[in-house]
């Protein structure tokens, strides 16, 4: 005879039966196309890809194809014309810098003096001008441009509380200090759109964070770039350093990594008055970093591939003398293409007869500065 089996037990054997199909999770949902990847081509979904095709047809209408120094500095003439068209408007008036000087604090081995000056009207910058003290006046003088990150304080030596730091934390390593330590006087300005140069609505949001987004977003819808902005801010750098007697304005260079590493390259490439230039954590090739990977807003140059590449843009400071440096481990500025447009750069350089003044060095690092042949590079070409 046939044993009775309760409701009760059903349901249990329901649920046990159950039990194995309840345990397969269920498939991540990741888009309207789940479940059709065997009827279409994913790819042709993928902006990213796309763009990177299109990339190919780009015309790099100045691209580098000089064979002699005179074909060299003839395409240097066009190519910077075009550049500064595409950047934007050059102000035709510069007007006074009413500097001042805020402080001045005494470290041993060197004096931090922090000022301000009108870079253009109603727009002002505040650096900091380090100076050795075991080398005589006048000093050969850095321009030294921060990343994003907390701005100026964070290459000078100051902590996120306004004191003084020694462990050259971060991945800016404070290098206008490693700049100061080998005898040349660091001049480090805040970039627009970061630390003190910050509207009160992105203030509120901490100190590592910028405000590029509004600023650059602002400087597109002018028809100008915020690479323009922050590349005039050097030049009247350089104007700065004119009225200082301690300074030597014939022996200016400039160097910064990431942002600062960008504007190290069109400043350099723009301003003749710059005689050595040293980028970390930048040069590499629009199409394998700013072209294919997020950036901050702050990076685009509208219509620039029709022209050049950025190997194109660093060959306008030939033959000054140019360093770069990459971390072999840098997920934004790969090193490969990092190698190739180094490459590229050099060729331009032993063009002009001058391949001994371009170097550069890749380390076993992330996006970070390094700065070990770097600042000995400047420091000899500036002859500190």
């Amino acid at each position: 005879m046939a044993e009775k089996i309760s409701r009760r037990q059903l349901g249990l054997a329901a649920a046990l039966a159950a039990a194995p199909a309840l345990a397969q999770p269920a498939a991540k949902y990741t888009g309207a196309l789940d479940g059709f990847e065997s009827r279409i081509d994913m790819k042709n979904f993928d902006p990213v890809a796309w763009t990177q095709e299109q990339y190919k047809q780009a015309p790099l209408k100045l691209t580098f194809k000089a064979d002699n120094r005179k074909q060299a500095e003839a395409w240097q003439k066009k190519l910077r014309a075009k550049l500064i068209e595409l950047l934007g408007e050059i102000p035709a008036s510069k007007g006074p810098l009413n500097a001042q000087t805020l402080e001045k604090t005494d470290f041993p081995g060197y004096t931090r003096e922090k000022f301000i000056f009108e870079s253009r009207p109603g727009l002002w910058v505040l650096g900091y001008l380090l100076l050795p003290k075991n080398k005589p006046a006048p000093h050969p003088a850095v321009i030294c441009l921060p990343g994003h990150g907390r701005g100026v304080d964070d290459i000078v030596g100051i902590d996120d509380k306004g004191r003084p730091r020694t462990d050259k934390a971060g991945y800016q390593h404070d290098f206008a200090l490693q700049v100061v330590e080998h005898g040349l006087a660091a001049v480090a300005i805040e970039q627009m759109a970061f630390g003190c140069r910050r509207d009160g609505r992105t203030k509120k949001g901490g100190l590592g964070r910028s405000s590029c987004q509004p600023v650059a977003g602002a400087a597109l819808l002018l028809g100008q770039t915020m690479i323009h902005w922050r590349v005039n801010d050097v030049s009247r750098t350089i104007d700065w350093i004119e009225t200082r007697k301690e300074l030597d304005a014939k022996r200016v260079g400039v160097t910064g990594i990431s942002g600062g590493g960008t504007i190290t390259v069109f400043s350099a490439a723009l301003e003749p008055r710059l005689k050595a230039a040293f980028a970390s954590g930048y040069l590499c090739t629009f199409r394998d970093s700013i072209f294919s990977l997020s950036h901050c807003i702050d990076n685009y140059v509208p219509g620039i591939l029709n022209w050049a590449e950025m190997y194109d843009v660093a060959s306008l400071i030939a033959p000054r003398p140019f360093f770069a440096e990459s971390g072999t481990r840098d997920d934004i500025f790969p090193i490969g293409a990092a190698k190739e447009s180094f490459a590229r750069v050099k060729r331009v350089y032993e063009v002009f007869g001058a391949g001994e003044l371009a170097g550069h060095e890749s380390f076993d690092g992330e996006h970070s500065w390094h700065g070990v042949g770097g600042i000995r590079f400047l420091a000899r070409h500036l002859g500190a």
